[in-house]
């Protein structure tokens, strides 16, 4: 392609015909025959909501500026797209928009509703991912809902269950009242909160033992509130109709006559018996704690330790059972409220105090998760644990340090992974029981995927029985998304270890106990192997206003709006500027910046196109006729290659925009072009001179353009199409490095003469002067050796830059004097001092020759003018430098060179 038609301005509005040139010509279609080496990007799945936020563009940028560049290198790259389907927000979002709730229709119906929603969600954002330019295979493309990803995660149940490693029982668990079900530990969030530590008299039972709490209850003898017995601080007075046990330290004396005796729990009235527990903080509150069934974990484990009745108080819907008497179906806060009204009513609550509290809530609906007993399914992950930790320590983790967060959460894992769920739209649990015996039921291999409550098994139970109760709980959605790198490969099927374990895991720090832990666990029971080598982490973004990101607090920007205004290039030159590990803020100024970059690019290639285009130049046609400034420019493209190749090996994406950059917009644009131009279009410059300039020109922005395209692929594009015969730039190979052109010295000389040149750039912009305005003469002093042999080497650069007609490097001082060239009254000092003499003052100033008037100053510091004296200080005296030659001249001492330079105009 020609400069022909090339627009004044980049339009970024093209980028939607690239986007779908891409797509019809299937530009990023993994081979996977082996011709290349390949490299396999574990992609995360997002929740198909409908619309990608930036925080979302921050993980894709760096997932595709990653999978291009590996392009570039050579790699054979699978980059794949997959969507996390199943979730408790598309169950309430159906049950919104067809104004139902999920048991008012067959499951199979409220499934196709889900299905329809999330297939609708996930072409909307597909077309936002393509519209950022991401480069993945959408012909493997990954939904966790379809039968063939059901088959694999129900495949990988089994297995797991086989090798026992997951397992039904009956365990204490988290539930979220708002959504009815079962969550993980690393479903758990915490917020902090503010709320009332509440002092209440536990006092002194009647009896001194009990056959059970149902018994103690109905004893007849109640005890009375006023009588002193153990003072228990508690934040949750609601759960005291559960209390079963007290704990206090074995080594506090305030409580040691009391261990094995009884005290009566306020309200309720059960009699509850008094432990030593090395676990009770002496320091906290009354140091005497009421075990509750269940408050926290730690109840859990004091049940446990102890072997204590559990007492069910609240139900699914967080509504408090039979077993809180009078409270029987109030919900947990309005039975907080009337607990504490009654215990002050009855005497037992003798004080309240603040106190900060964390409390654990579900990270979906953000209400406060409460334990209760259940049965459910479970991963054994305490049988993996140091498995995955060692695991975590192989991989490569960027930032490092992200590391440790894995390590910790393993460490502090205390339950097995509660992998059931009380929903609908979900991976069925693949499970029957048979209706005689109980025994659980497992379907073959071959007909997965199986919905156990619409699907019968195909053989009678060992006992005989032919009648089956399918398992109506579903699976976590981890469950799910922690297979991705198998999925991915193509696991189970013949030949996935070609791909597996995937090259690098790309993911946001908040899932990091999440996603990469199941991942890494499932991976290690299912394959004995690591899922991936490197693990990327990127942070989350927030606002101009310093906070996260959200809708209410009204700082959100969609990436829609700034793709309107921008471009998607501007907007992933923002995520490309920041470190993985580290959260980002948007700022709008940042997106300018890298707007006003694109433009300033392509304003030089627009200006040089005219050069570079009208002949063909090899390298070995001009390479020994450069010029010292095109081995100086030559040399900086040849190591931004390497710092940028560096970079984008190593995730430091950051290094590879700001590299670039920096670069372009001042190397190139601001020096070398302006530097280049005389050769261009001066008649007497040498015809080799000439086409050195255009070789440069051309290797510079080719070159550039390729390091620049993983970050900005459709600006890329665009230029690129210009030099070549339509091939896209996304199909080239990564610039090989010209180690000849490489030279320490060359750019250590460049940067001094571009120095040198920038000093009289600025001194003829502050003087009003053209920069293309020519220049009589130019002295550049200095007595440093070195120097003089640099201005000397590059002096036709310099001269040619500057418009200098006369160029001279010299060394010592410019002998310079000043010189008086204008004298005249200050009249508002004259007039009041001479008054009618003032006349004969200036009569003197017009007739004599200024340089007589000089002398005179010069030699007496005033004039004599008859009688009258008059002093300089009454005088405007206007002086100019001059030179050894007598003409006027101007000096710029440089700050940053040993030199003194003299300029004639």
């Amino acid at each position: 392609m020609s400069n022909e038609n090339i627009p004044k301005d980049y339009d970024f509005k093209k980028e939607k015909i690239w986007e779908q040139k891409w797509e019809d010509e299937e530009l990023y279609k993994f081979l996977g025959d082996g011709t290349k080496p390949r490299y396999i990007i574990d992609t995360p799945p997002p929740y198909p909501t409908g619309s990608i936020h930036l925080g979302h563009v921050l993980n894709w940028v760096y997932i595709d500026m990653n999978a291009r560049y590996r392009r570039l290198k050579g790699l054979d790259v699978l980059f794949t797209q997959g969507w996390d389907c199943h979730g408790l927000p598309t169950e309430v979002k159906v049950e919104e928009t067809h104004g139902i709730k999920k048991n008012d229709v067959s499951r199979a119906k409220f499934r196709e509703y889900c299905i329809e929603l999330t297939t609708q969600n996930i072409a909307k954002m597909k077309d936002q991912m393509q519209a950022l330019g991401f480069s993945q295979d959408w012909s493997r493309e990954f939904i966790t809902m379809t039968p063939e990803y059901m088959k694999r995660t129900q495949y990988s149940f089994l297995k797991m269950y086989d090798e026992g490693l997951i397992y039904q029982g009956i365990h204490p668990v988290n539930w979220c009242p708002r959504c009815e079900t079962a969550i993980a530990f690393a479903e758990v969030e915490y917020s902090d909160n503010e709320t009332f530590l509440n002092y209440v008299n536990f006092p002194p039972a009647m009896e001194d033992s009990y056959d059970n709490i149902a018994s103690s209850k109905v004893s007849g003898k109640e005890a009375n509130p006023e009588d002193e017995g153990v003072m228990i601080a508690t934040t949750r007075p609601e759960l005291m109709s559960a209390c079963v046990a007290v704990v206090v330290h074995p080594d506090d004396e305030r409580y040691a006559h009391l261990v094995d005796k009884y005290v009566e729990v306020p309200l309720s009235h059960q009699k509850v018996k008094i432990y030593p527990d090395e676990e009770v903080d002496p320091e906290f509150g009354t140091g005497a704690v009421m075990v509750c069934t269940f408050g926290d974990k730690t109840d859990v484990a004091w049940v446990n330790k102890h072997n204590l009745e559990i007492l069910d108080a609240i139900d699914e819907k967080g509504r408090l059972t039979e077993v809180a008497g009078r409270y029987e179906g109030m919900d947990l806060a309005t039975c907080k409220a009337k607990t504490i009204e009654d215990l002050k009513d009855e005497g037992y609550l003798l004080k309240q105090e603040k106190v900060d509290q964390n409390v654990g809530q579900c990270w979906r609906c953000k209400t406060p998760i409460e334990i209760l007993v259940k049965k459910q399914w479970f991963v054994a992950v305490n049988k993996l644990i140091e498995q995955t930790k060692e695991a975590a320590e192989e991989m490569n983790w960027v930032p490092e340090h992200m590391k440790s967060r894995m390590i910790n959460w393993a460490d502090s894992m205390e339950w097995d992974w509660c992998i059931s769920r009380q929903r609908l739209f979900a991976t069925p649990i693949p499970v029957w029981f048979c209706k005689d015996c109980g025994k659980v039921m497992l379907p073959d291999v071959e007909d997965l995927p199986v919905d156990p409550t619409h699907d019968k098994p195909k053989k009678a139970c060992s006992c005989g029985c032919e009648e089956f109760i399918g398992e109506e709980d579903v699976l976590d959605t981890w469950m799910d998304s922690s297979i991705s790198p198998l999925s991915i490969a193509g696991w189970p099927n013949e030949g996935y270890e070609n791909n597996f374990p995937a090259n690098i895991r790309p993911q946001g720090h908040d899932i990091i106990r999440t996603w990469a832990f199941y991942t890494t666990l499932r991976c290690l029971a299912l394959t004995g192997k690591k899922p991936f080598d490197d693990i990327v982490i990127n942070g989350m973004v927030f606002g101009e206003d310093g906070y996260k990101m959200s809708k209410s607090r009204g700082n959100v920007i969609a990436p829609d709006e700034v793709i309107e205004q921008y471009g998607a290039d501007a907007l992933r030159t923002w995520a490309a500027n920041s470190v993985p590990g580290s959260d980002v803020i948007f700022d709008w100024k940042d997106i300018k910046h890298g707007y006003r970059f694109l433009r300033k690019f392509w304003n030089a290639f627009r200006f040089i196109s005219m050069q570079i285009f009208d002949e063909e130049v090899s390298y070995d046609e001009i390479k020994d006729n450069f010029d010292p400034l095109d081995l100086w420019i030559l040399s900086k493209l040849n190591n931004l290659n390497k710092v940028v190749d560096n970079a984008f090996a190593n995730y430091d994406f950051a290094t590879t925009i700001t590299s670039i950059e920096k670069f372009i917009w001042h190397d190139f644009c601001d020096e070398y072009i302006e530097a280049v131009k005389y050769r261009l279009y001066n008649d007497d410059v040498s015809d080799s001179s000439r086409k050195a300039a255009k070789y440069t020109l051309r290797n510079v922005i080719e070159t550039s353009l390729k390091l620049l395209s993983p970050i900005v692929p459709f600006f890329a594009e665009e230029v690129y199409q210009y030099f070549g015969d339509g091939e896209s730039i996304h199909k080239t190979s990564w610039p090989e490095v010209n180690e000849d052109l490489v030279s320490e010295e060359y750019e250590n000389k460049g940067n001094i003469t571009v120095d040198l040149i920038d000093e009289v750039r600025r001194f003829k912009s502050s003087s009003k002067i053209p920069l293309n305005a020519q220049l009589s003469e130019v002295n550049v002093y200095t007595n440093d050796d070195n120097l003089v042999e640099v201005f000397n080497e590059f002096s036709q650069d310099i001269e040619g830059t500057l418009k200098i007609d006369d160029l001279a490097i010299k060394t010592g001082k410019p002998e310079v004097h000043e010189k008086i060239i204008e004298v005249e009254p200050d009249m508002s000092q004259i007039g009041p001092m001479f008054k009618k003499d003032a006349g004969k003052i200036i009569g003197y100033l017009k007739s004599r020759d200024i340089e007589e008037i000089a002398d005179e100053l010069e030699n007496s510091g005033e004039l004599a003018i008859g009688e009258i004296t008059v002093g300089k200080d009454l005088l405007n005296i206007s002086k100019e430098i001059v030179g050894a030659s007598g003409k006027k001249v101007d000096i710029l001492q440089s700050e940053n060179l040993d030199v003194i330079v003299e300029v004639i105009r």
